[in-house]
């Protein structure tokens, strides 16, 4: 069961890795001119960088619990999961909302 917890923080830091990534792809991926490509690319997972350190992390500004770290969660894993959507990568969308679904629930369960 150790190894069991232990794997599932490295896949909740892979998750919030996973997000980040979605959301540069969204941006990398639009049918823009390439300077709002980088733009969109860079400023999409910042934006979700800033939200993380003051809502998300161990050591963020505004402590979030329960049904409102939920619902943060919610959001923040969601728009990376729609980034992939929205980039045309249903499969791996589909993919990645089901590790974060069953990765959290364990984190849940486990007190993570």
């Amino acid at each position: 069961m150790k190894t069991a917890k232990a794997v599932n923080l490295g896949v909740l830091f892979l998750i919030e890795l996973g997000a980040l990534a979605a959301a540069a792809h969204w941006g990398f991926t639009r049918d823009t001119a390439t300077p709002a490509r980088w733009l969109l690319g860079l400023a999409a997972p910042a934006v979700l960088v800033v939200l993380w350190a003051l809502f998300g992390s161990p050591k963020a500004s505004y402590k979030t619990r329960g049904a409102v770290r939920v619902g943060f969660e919610l959001l923040w894993f969601g728009a990376g999961v729609l980034a992939l959507f929205a980039a045309g990568a249903v499969g791996w969308g589909i993919a990645f909302a089901l590790v974060c679904a069953v990765s959290k629930a364990l984190a849940v369960v486990w007190r993570q």
